[in-house]
């Protein structure tokens, strides 16, 4: 609140403290007040002491653990977790001794906030008190007994992981075997705090009602409720035995509270649960004790029986056990009639009520402890109890959960085999209850498992089959208690009411195909329940009851989830089951067989059918075969005949079954589905006497087949109309399933379908196909068809299955047939699935598992059909058609990248199985790439349709001379998604070759093909250096160029694999034919092989190879010029001399003329490697020739719409002449040289600047390029020439050429610069542009500052513009300014290097106009030229989208020659002239333009940026200065060379730049780099502290140091050394007899800490004095932008002042003021002191009163 900066009343001298009032305190009362908080127990009031005895506190409690202590006081549950972790990081991190001193208050801490409502909380502190345990140790002891009961509770707590975090400190504190001794020592204390909480405690004694809401209270009452119940059950599962004694009586006084047993029916579920395990635990104990509280126990837990919640269902089930195990006299404490068992029987009736796998599992034990007096009378006792359970299965949640129905049929199981064991004296009785059972309740339930789906496969049957072991056991021991004769009644009691059961379901015409399925499924089971698997495999609990033999428990315990595999098993399994279960079992089969043979006979029944046969899987016995005889065969006479003449040949009644019945039903062609009659064969079959009878019967029915007479009787059906039509139908048909949406359940039809096609397709016999040849290729023609519309089909959606088995069948076909692929219609099918598998996915909308199989099928297709070519010397029409598929593929430019390499992968792929078949032949290889290899007019074509971009570069940069319009395609490229047909061409060949050349099947004696493949590989190498010489390729040929890469498909590969002096020749020749391109490839490979042939050199060795001069042999001479040594290079330098000097006039523009002979001779002169100076004046004395006899050659100031192309050219050769002499003769040049240069120069530049409408014209444009370049050479020659060279040069050469010619260059060249970015808004539209521009600019950066003074541009104002400047000059910036916005580097660079000249001229204008000013009450800002500003806010504005997504301090990095790239050298050097115009203006000047700068927030901006586009590691890698230097070279070390033509490496310009204006920033404005720093928010604030301090500091403060020790400023009166080790300066200033030394001390982050200035002597002045004399030096270092020494020298003229007798102004104590440099000049005029005015504005701003700040009179 600000508090401590008030003005204090009299005499109170320090501020107010609550710790000092402490201390009074306990000095009047000698203690402190106890801190009150809303905890147990009110007696133990110590907090943490704030101050008892100051001393001895501090001796126990650490400083910051009393820190962290007081926040756990604190309401905030932010504030308590993050300090209950810092207190856990303390103990873990401090001295032992440290940490032990806190253990006194911990306790209260502890059982206050373990409690605490918030989770997190609770858990931190268990975890907190884990470090501290494991600190401590054995010093917790002593406060055991005050936390143990907290403890525990902790140990109990809802919230889990509090609660293990708990259990964690317990047992790091005691390890289990101490743990029962730990609580005994404590538990009365526990028990005393839990008892306290179940009785005593309410939610309001728990919380503060005043700030806690009720709901948090309840909440945290009801929590802590919970877990005291479960504390107390764990201290009695936890204490020793002995101990337990010594509890009973304190137990004693809880359980007489009735309070405690009305948690019983608490109305929260968790309190409930927890009460009941309390009880348990109690039972299990204490009997004793419970016994004696037996009438309370008994209700609180029986009459609960039926809560049906969830959480608290377990633990009451276990207490109901534990009570009616415990306590024998329960049921006196009860109404079992009324309270009990009604409610049992409600739970029972709906199912457990979702808890069924919770309460039936504890029914049988509850049965079984229930009193005969209580369960009579036992016959509706027991209705009452199955029939609640019948009904509860019944419920919708039992049946559709199948652990609910399991838990309740086996309980339901469990408990009617523990009835029918009861013991009941009359015997009547006895078999009324078991009929009732049986009749009642068993059958039934089985009906209902039935009739229910959900629940056939439950465990119901699996039990029944167990219980009638265990009843057929007894009924075979034979007792004196005649138990046998009991269970053998039960047993049959049960078959007949079972079989009543199943006749009623069988015997229906209509009957339920799934419940027929059930009634076999159960007879199965009951049958053998061990060959059946159990349905649930989980471990279960079994109930043995005691009576039961020893080899019934065996059988019990046996694990019968086991599956038993083999029949020998199971059928020994069935010998050894009891007769007493097989006899009925197979009556009941026999009576159900019998009704349903008779329903399939008469009513055609299929259900039944189904039914029989699932009967006969399992029951196939001939008994069974037997009664279906007998009952099916009851018919005529004529039958019984052939019944008996059967039976003679066959005694088997199965077999009888099989020739009588199945036959028929097989013949039956109405039937869909026949599986089912397969499976009665398998019956029969498994039936047989013998194996020989199986044999028999299975050679019957295979007979068709295996004698050929036999299948000659078949063959014409097979081979006949009908059957092939319908094989051709079928064949349409499943081709057009695909396109039709269908239901799922058709698969499996469908595939039998395909399958019964395949095998049609490939089975054979004696090399003939079983179904007529037409048919098999009228089948094949189908699947083609379908296969094509492929596509169409994935678009409709189901081609996936179709397209799958088209597959299947073919590759089947191919792989199993002889001679297939010779066939027309399966070359077809062969060629589609190729094609398919040639193209992109995206294309035939196939997935990759399809792809892959087509993949398969095709690949083994061409296997076969290659062997088969192979034996028969047929030529293929399959290889004919997709070569030249692949050929139109790839000519027709419709490919991108990735259908292109998965096109040359399929050709790859074909040709390694052409490979794999060919052997060493080569044969077919060899024919299929000459199928693919185009003509030489089609390689023509391909080569013309590339875009003639590439001539651009070669041309501009002189390595081509060109005198014709070149022919070709101009396509703009930046556009194109497809590859040029050329590109794809040779890609796909030469991964062909190269394949070819690897399996090495081209001996080196086939000339023939080693010239095929030299020609594509030349190809290849030209589509490269078609790329190469596109000066931005777009991103599909980088893309095109990567997957060459990664396809091996290189030059590189090729000459590993074969020798390339016949490609080099190859090359060599199509050069010297065609030049261009094809030279510039040679070039390419020379280099790669670094060798020039002998063949090469012929060319220039004789006069002849030279003459006629072509342009195919000039380009090739001027490619190969590098590669030349110096005595080659000088006999081609004479030739062509001696060719110029015999050159006729109409002989100068053509190729064999004059034009070629320089384009040579340039060429060879480019990189100066040879000796011919003596030479070169002379060729200038032969042009200037020209010049005399015909300058109508000479393209001089004239239009150039008309000039043929060939003019053209030669002039630029003699242009390209000019510069190379300047360059490299040594002899000086005579006067008439010089004019001569120098006005064709200007005559040239003339034609330039009126032509620049034509510069679309490649060669106008390159005429305007090397016209610039001229001048700039020129301009570079005089402005670097060396005062031994001007006194070689002609007399007046330098003066003309400063006042004539320089000036007509640039009076030339800057309007065009104008006129040209005035037309073209963004130079990347065309790179033509951009050259032009580059060589413009470069030419115009030779421009001197008076010459752009008076330049000749039109006037440019703007509306509304503030300025100070004289109109020329305001005209300039409004001009060249807004360039620096051009999308175009070389404007941006070449405009920045014009106005970098101006920027120190223009602050002298604002300076005159400053001192009309005056001294204005408000503070002064003046604005920068207003022509940068306004470019500069356009800039921040479009940065602003690029970078505001990028956080500062990360690197952006931006794209050479992009968009953004433009903008941002844009931005950077428009604040580099702004810093530049900055640095030049006067310290009063700079404190109105920082003003104006702070206002706009221009600074912040540009700094925020720079954090932006600086890398993290401003390393320099380009080339250094020669100095050698230790020091690692940064961006801020090096400097920074910005060239128009830019040589640099690109990528690093915009790091270095952004460097280079944090650089100057911090060096010419540090005070607001400092103000701005350290109003950022942390993050920024560190990244700039951390970079500046690592790199710019150093260099900074070694510039600041010594500029002071070079400074040439000499002030009277004052001495200035400095100290660079030390980062400091010293200033000694001596006045008379006053003697001050100041140390000014450099910060090691520089400039954005603080200047510390230090005191060493002084001598004559008062310390006041002294110390603001100091002060305002640090100010003026601190607040001023600008170095140390003009610091030093503003404070010494504030000195001075002082002592010119000029008083301080008495608002800043300074004579001078701060920022404006001011005198203080406003008097007040009642006490005549005098003010800055500047202070003043402030101080009446600041105080809303306009009084004198010293005498308070309202000043005027």
């Amino acid at each position: 609140m600000g508090g401590k900066n008030k003005q204090r009343t009299k005499g109170n001298l320090r501020p107010s403290s609550s710790g000092r009032a402490a201390e009074l305190l306990a000095k009047e009362r000698g203690t402190v007040p106890g801190f009150i908080g809303f905890g147990t127990s009110q007696s133990d009031l110590g907090y943490v002491p704030a101050i008892q005895g100051a001393e001895e506190i501090d001796s126990l409690v650490d400083a910051d653990f009393r820190m962290v202590l007081r926040k756990l006081s604190k309401r905030d549950i932010t504030t308590k977790l993050k300090a209950m972790q810092e207190f856990g990081t303390m103990c873990k991190e401090r001295e032992a001794e440290v940490v032990k001193g806190v253990l006194p208050y911990w306790p209260r801490i502890y059982c206050k906030i373990s409690l605490d409502h918030d989770r997190r909380v609770r858990e931190a502190t268990q975890q907190s008190f884990e470090q501290l345990i494991l600190k401590v140790k054995k010093h917790l002891a002593p406060y055991l007994k005050s936390i143990m009961g907290y403890w525990l509770i902790a140990q109990c707590d809802t919230y889990s992981p509090a609660a293990s975090a708990a259990k964690v400190a317990f047992e790091k504190a005691f390890p289990s075997s101490k743990q029962p001794e730990a609580l005994a020592f404590c538990k009365d204390e526990t028990l005393s705090v839990l008892q306290d909480h179940l009785l005593k405690e309410t939610p309001d004694t728990l919380s503060d009602p005043q700030t806690v809401p009720e709901e948090e209270r309840e909440a945290k009452f009801f929590r802590i409720l919970t877990c005291s119940l479960l504390a107390l059950k764990k201290l009695l599962s936890m204490l020793p035995k002995k101990e337990m004694h010594s509890l009973e009586e304190k137990l004693m006084s809880l359980l007489s509270q009735n309070k405690f047993w009305k948690y019983s029916k608490h109305s929260v579920p968790q309190v409930r649960s927890a009460f009941f395990e309390l009880a348990s635990a109690l039972c299990q104990y204490l009997p004793e004790l419970l016994k004696t509280e037996a009438p309370r126990v008994c209700p609180a837990v029986l009459l609960g029986i039926d809560d049906s919640d969830a959480v608290v269902c377990p633990a009451l089930w276990e207490a109901v056990l534990y009570v009616i195990a415990t306590i024998e006299d329960c049921w006196s404490h009860v109404n079992a009639k009324k309270g009990v068992l009604p409610k049992l029987w409600a739970v029972l009736r709906e199912g457990g009520r979702g808890l069924a796998t919770v309460i039936y599992p504890n029914l049988l034990p509850f049965f079984s402890k229930v009193p005969p007096g209580i369960a009579e009378p036992k016959l509706e006792y027991f209705r009452t109890f199955f029939s609640s359970i019948i009904q509860g299965l019944s419920s919708e949640r039992a049946i559709a959960s199948p652990s609910e129905s399991s838990a309740i049929i086996i309980a339901f199981m469990e408990c009617l085999r523990f009835a029918i064991l009861q013991k009941i004296d009359e015997e009547d009785n006895q078999r009324q209850i078991h009929q009732m059972l049986i009749y009642d309740q068993l059958i039934p339930l089985t009906d209902a498992v039935l009739k229910e789906p959900r629940l056939q496969n439950g465990p119901l049957f699996y039990q029944i089959a167990e219980t009638l072991s265990s009843w057929e056991a007894k009924a075979e021991l034979s007792n004196d208690d005649s138990t046998d004769e009991v269970f053998q009644k039960l047993l049959s009691n049960f078959w007949d009411h079972l079989l009543k059961k199943c006749v009623l379901h069988v015997d229906k015409l209509d009957a339920d195909e799934k419940l027929l399925f059930a009634i076999s499924g159960m007879l199965e089971i009951l049958q053998n329940p061990k060959s059946a698997t159990k349905p649930n495999n989980r471990k279960s609990l079994k109930i043995r009851f005691t009576d039961e033999d020893q080899s019934e428990r065996n059988t019990e315990n046996g694990k019968l989830t086991e599956v038993r595999n083999s029949d020998s098993e199971i059928q020994a399994d069935l010998q050894h089951s009891s007769l007493l279960r097989k006899e009925p079992l197979e009556n009941l089969v026999c009576n159900l067989a019998e009704l349903s043979i008779v329903y399939v006979n008469e009513q055609k029944s299929e259900q039944h059918l189904k039914f029989l046969s699932a009967l006969l899987n399992s029951f196939s016995s001939n008994r069974v075969f037997q009664v279906l005889l007998e009952q099916g065969n009851d018919g005529s006479s004529a039958q019984a005949e052939s019944q008996k003449e059967t039976k003679a040949h066959r005694e088997s009644p199965s077999v009888q079954f099989l020739y009588m019945n199945l036959i028929t039903w097989l013949k039956e062609d109405w039937r869909k589905d026949t599986h089912f009659l397969v499976d009665i064969l398998y019956s029969v079959l498994n039936c047989c006497n013998s194996n020989d009878e199986r044999k028999i019967i299975l050679d019957d029915l295979t007979k068709a087949c295996s004698s050929t007479t036999k299948l000659y009787l078949v063959s014409d059906w097979l081979k006949g109309d009908t059957l092939g039509e319908r094989l051709v139908m079928l064949a349409d048909d499943l081709c057009h399933l695909g396109l039709k949406p269908i239901a799922a359940p058709s698969e499996s039809s469908s595939s039998e379908r395909w399958t019964l096609l395949s095998l049609v397709l490939s089975q054979h016999i004696k090399n003939e196909s079983l179904i007529g040849e037409t048919f098999v290729e009228r089948i094949i023609d189908k699947l083609q068809a379908a296969l094509s519309k492929a596509k169409d089909l994935s678009e409709a959606g189901n081609s996936e299955l179709s397209v799958s088995f088209i597959c299947d069948v073919a590759s089947s076909f191919f792989s199993s047939v002889k001679g297939c692929l010779l066939m027309p219609s399966s070359e077809d099918l062969l060629l589609t699935i190729f094609q398919l598998c040639a193209q992109k996915q995206d294309a035939t909308h196939l997935t990759d598992l399809l792809v892959c199989k087509l993949k398969h099928t095709w690949m083994s297709g061409v296997h076969s059909l290659a062997h088969q070519l192979r034996s028969m010397q047929k030529q293929s029409t399959f290889l004919q058609k997709s070569a030249l598929w692949v050929k139109n593929q790839i000519q027709s430019s419709s490919l991108d990248v990735k259908s292109l390499q998965v096109l040359i992968s399929a050709v790859s792929d074909l040709l390694s199985k052409l490979m794999e078949a060919d052997g060493q032949s080569g044969y077919l290889v060899g024919a299929y790439i000459e199928h693919v290899t185009p003509s030489k007019a089609e390689w023509a074509k391909l080569q013309e349709s590339l875009s003639t971009e590439w001539m651009h570069k070669p041309l501009l940069e002189g390595r081509l001379s060109m005198n014709c319009e070149p022919l070709g395609s101009c396509v703009k490229l930046c556009g194109t998604t497809k590859l040029p047909g050329h590109l794809c061409t040779s890609a796909l060949l030469s991964k062909l070759v190269l394949l070819v050349l690897e399996n090495g099947l081209v001996r080196g004696n086939d000339d023939a093909e080693r010239k095929k493949m030299d020609n594509i590989i030349a190809e290849l190498l030209y589509s490269l250096q078609w790329i190469e010489e596109l000066e931005n390729p777009p991103d599909l040929l980088l893309e095109y160029l990567h997957m060459l890469e990664e396809m091996h498909i290189t030059y590189e590969k090729f000459t590993t694999l074969s020798n390339t002096t016949s490609l080099q020749q190859t090359i060599f020749d199509k050069s010297e034919e065609h030049g261009r391109l094809w030279s510039l490839t040679m070039a390419k490979v020379i280099r790669a092989e670094n060798t020039v042939s002998c063949e090469m050199k012929q060319l220039f060795k004789t006069t002849e190879g030279f003459v006629p001069l072509t342009e195919g042999k000039l380009h090739t001479l001027q490619c190969l010029s590098p590669f030349l040594i110096e005595e080659e290079k000088n006999e081609l330098v004479f030739h062509c001399v001696a060719k110029l000097m015999m050159c006729t006039q109409t002989e100068l523009s053509s190729t064999d003329g004059a034009f070629g002979c320089l384009s040579i001779l340039n060429s060879c002169l480019d990189d100066r490697s040879i000796d011919c100076d003596h030479l070169l004046p002379g060729i200038l004395k032969i042009i200037m020739s020209w010049k005399n006899d015909n300058e109508d050659s000479f393209l001089f100031s004239c239009n150039l719409k008309e000039t043929s192309a060939q003019l053209l050219g030669f002039n630029i050769e003699m242009m390209r002449y000019l510069p190379l002499l300047l360059k490299y003769s040594t002899a000086p040049l005579a006067d008439t040289e010089w004019d001569f240069i120098m006005c064709s120069m200007l005559a040239w530049l003339e034609t330039t600047t009126e032509n620049h409408s034509l510069y679309h014209v490649p060669l106008v444009q390159i005429f305007a390029c090397v016209s610039c370049d001229l001048a700039s050479a020129l301009s570079a020659y005089f402005e670097a020439a060396s005062p031994e060279a001007t006194d070689n040069l002609p007399v007046n050469l330098i003066s003309e050429w400063k006042e004539f010619f320089s000036e007509g260059i640039h009076n030339l060249l800057l309007p065009l610069l104008v006129k040209v970015t005035g037309e073209t808004k963004n130079a990347s539209e065309g790179s033509f542009q951009n050259s032009v521009l580059t060589s413009l600019g470069e030419a115009l950066t030779y421009i001197s500052k008076d010459q752009l003074l008076n330049h000749k541009l039109p006037a440019k104002f703007v509306a509304g513009q503030k300025t100070n400047l004289p109109d020329k000059l305001q005209t300039l910036l409004n001009t060249l300014s807004p360039l620096l916005l051009f999308r175009a580097r070389p404007v941006q660079i070449s405009v920045y290097h014009m106005l970098h000249k101006l920027m120190p001229e223009l602050p002298k204008f604002d300076d005159e106009d400053l001192k009309s000013y005056g001294d204005e009450e408000e503070e002064l800002a003046l604005s920068p030229p207003a022509a940068l500003m306004s470019v500069l806010a356009t800039q921040e504005l479009l940065l602003e989208n690029i970078l505001e997504c990028i956080p500062v301090g990360e690197f952006a990095v931006i794209q050479p020659l992009s968009d953004e790239f433009c903008l941002v050298l844009g931005y950077l050097l428009t604040w580099k002239l702004t810093l530049a115009f900055f640095k030049a203006a006067s310290s009063q000047l700079r404190v109105l333009y920082s003003q104006y700068l702070r206002r706009i927030k221009s600074l912040n901006k540009l700094l925020y940026h720079l954090f932006r586009l600086m890398p993290e590691n401003p390393v320099f890698s380009g080339p250094t200065s020669d100095v050698p230097n230790k020091d690692t070279k940064t961006f801020f070390t090096e400097e920074l060379h910005l060239d128009v033509k830019g040589t640099g490496v690109l990528s690093s310009q915009i790091p270095h730049l952004a460097c280079s204006v944090y650089h100057i920033t911090l060096k010419d404005l540090p005070a607001m780099v400092r103000l701005w720093w350290n109003s950022c928010e942390k993050r920024v604030f560190n990244v700039v502290d951390k970079f500046t301090s690592k790199y710019v500091s150093s260099v900074l403060s070694s510039q600041e140091i010594s500029s002071v020790q070079n400074s040439t400023q000499l002030f009277n009166g004052i001495t200035v050394k400095a100290r660079s080790a030390a980062r400091e300066v010293i200033a000694t200033y001596s006045v008379d007899d006053i003697f001050i030394e100041l140390i000014i001390q450099l910060p090691s982050n520089y400039p954005l800490g603080s200047i510390t200035v230090e005191s060493g002597k002084r001598v004559g002045v008062a310390v006041q004095q002294w110390r603001n004399w100091m002060l305002q030096l640090s100010t003026y270092l601190t607040h001023q932008n600008g170095s140390i020494m003009e610091g030093l020298s503003l404070w010494k003229n504030n000195v001075d002042k002082r002592f010119e007798g000029i008083e301080d102004c008495m608002i800043c104590f300074s004579v001078i003021h701060g920022s404006n440099y001011s005198l203080p000049k406003k008097a007040c005029r009642t006490c005549k002191k005098k003010f800055h005015s500047a202070c003043l504005y402030k101080w009446f701003t600041s105080s809303n009163k306009s009084t004198c700040p010293l005498c308070r009179e309202t000043f005027f």
